[in-house]
């Protein structure tokens, strides 16, 4: 099971501590759903909920889409693709024989970032699965019609409909409308379940079982995670790491960079940005989210983690065990003086770099948590998301917001409206 350790950081707490009374109480008002944003914590019994529900229809799309496609093109933005492209780069970073070519479209609006997707698609045979509980939302709104388009010209509108999947309300709105017009196939995003945790679902579990990510594991290894950390004690890993990076907050330390050792990582990162940043920050509070990846920011962004201003802590995910290994060889004459590593497992001076890492960072004022995962697999994914979702619900509640909600993202989307001069937008 996933590990917290804490010793990177425990020099910088001050005498009261992380609070574990504070974590207790917001983890039992979490349980009880009776804080603010109850109404969107149905990620809690989501992985049962799915596997009794709408796990085997995810499994047959998933299976129709590898039959019959080259390519599938997600499109959504934010929570509606985060989690998927991060569980495809984490698990799947170089698709296998028979593997489709998951494209992510529709979070941006750059014609040049269009017409590189455009390219990538290129004459292949492709489906469609287009995520939003609106469909509303301009970025994914436009590239959907797009796309759409190119389904049509390609297959003709009868036979394009039976390539086009939509993951949507279960009763209202523009996609929902479109769907049942159309009688494309679809997949409910649940009520209670805001976009930035609904990996779980079908939002992230289609994409993910197309790619041929083995989501049946996926989802039982999520059901043990969340159950083992229903822990009410401080050897919780939730509680561990809430209590501590909400201390560390009220001591000074208001950035958090999330690092990690597996360039695979880097959009697992994305979504845990999205985790906290919209969850936490709102009322003028909040610890800012943000990523590195190691070891090649260690010579860009490391002078600033060792040097710059003391208010950043950092959390290292660790994967204990590579699925892969490579010994450094002998060479004669040591030309390049790398002899004495020769005969050494790769992983094993990646290890000793990190504790080299975690030393001068601490050194330098950085206090270190680290997140110990066994594997970079299945089951290592769920844990990681069930723990991370689990503490950001904790750690929101512990601060006294609401981790549920995210008023000020629309604030940029009523001024686009006005501006590109929408029907009704004031």
């Amino acid at each position: 099971m996933l590990k917290v350790d804490l010793s990177g950081a425990s020099s910088f707490f001050d005498a009261a501590g992380p609070d574990f009374a504070a974590a207790a109480a917001a983890h039992r008002t979490l349980a009880e759903r009776s804080g603010a944003g109850s109404d969107f914590t149905g990620w809690l019994d989501l992985p049962q909920k799915v596997k009794a529900g709408e796990l085997r229809q995810v499994l047959a799309a998933a299976s129709h889409i590898r039959g019959r496609s080259e390519t599938l093109v997600v499109v959504g933005i934010g929570g509606s693709y985060l989690g998927a492209k991060g569980a495809i780069e984490l698990l799947r970073p170089r698709p296998q024989s028979g593997d489709p070519k998951i494209i992510f479209a529709g979070n941006s609006m750059s014609p040049d970032a269009l017409m590189g997707l455009l390219e990538e698609l290129g004459e292949t045979d492709f489906d469609i699965n287009v995520i939003s509980k609106s469909g509303t939302t301009l970025e994914p709104a436009l590239a959907f019609r797009m796309f759409r388009g190119l389904l049509e010209a390609k297959y003709g509108p009868d036979r394009a409909k039976k390539r086009i999947i939509a993951t949507t309300d279960a009763k209202r709105g523009v996609l929902k409308t479109m769907a049942n017009e159309e009688g494309w196939e679809t997949f409910i995003v649940p009520d209670d379940v805001g976009g930035r945790y609904s990996v779980l679902s079908p939002v992230g579990l289609l994409p993910m079982a197309a790619a041929g990510i083995d989501v049946s594991t996926v989802i039982d290894a999520a059901i043990e995670a969340f159950a083992a950390m229903d822990q009410r004690s401080p050897e919780n890993p939730a509680w561990q790491y809430a209590a501590a990076r909400q201390h560390l907050y009220r001591l000074g330390k208001s950035i958090e960079i999330l690092a990690c050792y597996e360039p695979s990582f880097r959009f697992m990162a994305e979504w845990w940005k999205q985790l906290y940043g919209e969850s936490e920050g709102k009322n003028g509070i909040g610890i800012y989210p943000a990523s590195v990846e190691y070891n090649a920011d260690l010579h860009s962004m490391g002078q600033y983690v060792q040097d710059g201003p003391r208010t950043l802590m950092e959390t290292v995910v660790s994967f204990e065990k590579p699925q892969n290994e490579f010994t450094v060889p002998f060479a004669m004459g040591d030309p390049d003086q790398l002899n004495y590593l020769a005969g050494r497992k790769l992983s094993d001076i990646s290890r000793v770099a990190q504790e080299a890492v975690k030393a001068a960072h601490i050194a330098g004022g950085v206090p270190n948590m680290e997140v110990r995962v066994e594997k970079r697999d299945e089951v290592g994914f769920a844990q990681l998301v069930a723990f991370f979702e689990l503490a950001c619900g904790i750690s929101g509640y512990m601060s006294g917001v609401n981790p549920f909600d995210q008023p000020g993202v629309e604030a940029y989307k009523k001024n686009m409206f006005r501006l590109l001069e929408k029907p009704g937008a004031v």
